[in-house]
């Protein structure tokens, strides 16, 4: 594996800076990071000549396993600051569990680059809701129960799996418009990471199972290297993101993420096209 690293250097300092800075975002946002993990693999696997059937599959997959790990660090430190609704967790957690399974599988027979565009796509429109819409916007004032929350949930988790994001985004959009702070709907979207993307992971392992074109050190679409590395550093870097995202202003907080989703998304759609 050392030797691997060390031929393929600039693919280490990708997996190092795209480490600290997806720890930053998802402490800070609540978004699992994938939202910078998904383009750095993506970039990184096209460095290492990784065929471009496999190569968006693989950075979904591999986001949503070290999402696993970011996701239990960041939601504990918003915890600790009673920024976390358990309630939601508890009534959602396994229709998104449902919907994470399926997506994997979803996303694994959709063609690698029409996954990249969706990707793109996605990040545009939410960049757009996060940046031009107003915190004071409502749909209702609770959360929807019974049927419809678990197929919100379900959907949730589902889309989330697909883009590798681990339905923090999501959750925040939907938990604001229905009533909740957005430093709460933060916190508690952080847990959706863990939810989503144990599930999804295994769903992706089983999808990509012997298919070729993949990198060395792969189970599936989840490649070992890539989730040791980001997986390790994202663990060190959340507490310092939940700290920020305590101190910043919610005005703030919305133009920081729209802007890195914007921009994201313009690279992705870029390579793609």
């Amino acid at each position: 594996m050392m030797d691997v690293l060390v031929e393929h250097w600039p693919m280490t300092v990708a997996l190092i800076g795209a480490g600290v800075f997806a720890g930053l975002i998802a402490g800070l946002f609540g978004v699992g990071g994938g939202v910078v993990i998904v383009p750095a693999l993506y970039t990184v696997f096209g460095m290492l000549g990784v065929d471009d059937a496999v190569r968006m599959k693989m950075a979904v997959a591999t986001s949503l396993a070290t999402i696993i790990v970011t996701s239990s660090r960041s939601v504990w430190s918003h915890y600790k600051r009673g920024a976390v609704d358990v309630r939601v967790l508890k009534s959602w957690g396994l229709w998104m569990m449902a919907g994470a399974f399926i997506g994997a599988f979803t996303a694994s027979a959709t063609p690698g680059p029409v996954l990249a565009a969706v990707f793109g796509v996605f990040l545009l429109l939410i960049s757009l809701q996060m940046g031009f819409g107003q915190p004071e916007w409502r749909l209702r004032d609770t959360l929807p129960g019974g049927a419809v929350g678990g197929g919100i949930a379900a959907l949730i988790g589902l889309l989330s799996s697909m883009v590798g994001i681990g339905g923090g985004v999501f959750g925040i959009i939907i938990m604001t418009l229905c009533g909740k702070p957005i430093h709460r709907a933060v916190g508690t979207a952080a847990g959706f990471g863990a939810t989503i993307g144990l599930p999804a992971a295994l769903g992706f392992m089983i999808a990509g199972w012997g298919v070729p074109g993949r990198p060395a050190l792969s189970l599936g679409y989840v490649n070992l290297i890539g989730f040791v590395f980001i997986a390790s550093l994202t663990v060190l870097m959340a507490p310092v993101g939940v700290r920020l995202a305590h101190a910043l202003p919610v005005k703030q907080l919305r133009i920081l993420m729209a802007v890195l989703l914007f921009v994201t998304g313009l690279l992705m759609l870029g390579d793609v096209f």
